[in-house]
């Protein structure tokens, strides 16, 4: 199906290409929220008349979304979840969670703003990409630690995994060497005969 597009869609065009598209998604995605219309004779007529107001009210879209991208692009965000010895998460961390986070922090983003490839499943710190206009993009970096300390230690740059493992090597090596100083099992001649 060849329709108009009404805004600039990633991997498509720009405002006023005519582009041909499957039916499912121009009629399931593109034309239901006003990214497109259909490519006939009346709708280009219709199109070039309203083309100037298109493009002012995208050019405000874009500027608003610079606004708000320059004061979130950068900004870090700490999610605290429930995670094993590993760092392998009991749960994800989805697109909700990431603008639930952004939200609360005084941001304002949508859920559908969120790209996220897949979800997160792993402690530490992550780049998530936000889409806040079709022309703007801007990065957060959501730390998901167990606890606060633990998102802390991880802002420092610490990777709390490896340090987990490290101090349980050193306590279990210092508790070896006291059993080998004269700890459990030798006799300090108290109970032997001579």
């Amino acid at each position: 199906m060849k329709v108009i597009l009404l805004e600039r869609v990633e991997k498509l065009g720009s405002i006023g290409d005519t582009v041909t598209v499957k039916d499912g998604f121009a009629r399931n995605f593109l034309l239901p929220r006003a990214k497109a219309l259909r490519a006939n004779a009346a709708n280009l007529k219709v199109f070039e008349g309203r083309r100037e107001e298109i493009e002012a009210r995208n050019a405000e879209a874009k500027a608003e979304a610079g606004k708000v991208g320059e004061t979130l692009d950068g900004s870090s965000y700490i999610l605290i979840r429930q995670a094993g010895e590993s760092g392998q998460l009991y749960g994800s961390v989805a697109g909700r969670d990431v603008a639930d986070a952004v939200n609360a922090a005084g941001g304002k983003i949508d859920r559908s703003q969120v790209v996220l490839d897949r979800p997160i499943k792993t402690l530490g710190i992550h780049s998530v990409k936000v889409r806040l206009h079709a022309e703007v993009t801007i990065n957060v970096n959501i730390n998901i630690a167990r606890s606060q300390d633990e998102a802390e230690r991880q802002a420092r740059g610490e990777n709390v995994i490896s340090s987990q493992f490290d101090e349980e090597r050193e306590i279990a090596a210092e508790q070896a060497k006291d059993l080998l100083e004269g700890g459990a099992g030798q006799q300090d001649g108290l109970g032997t005969e001579h």
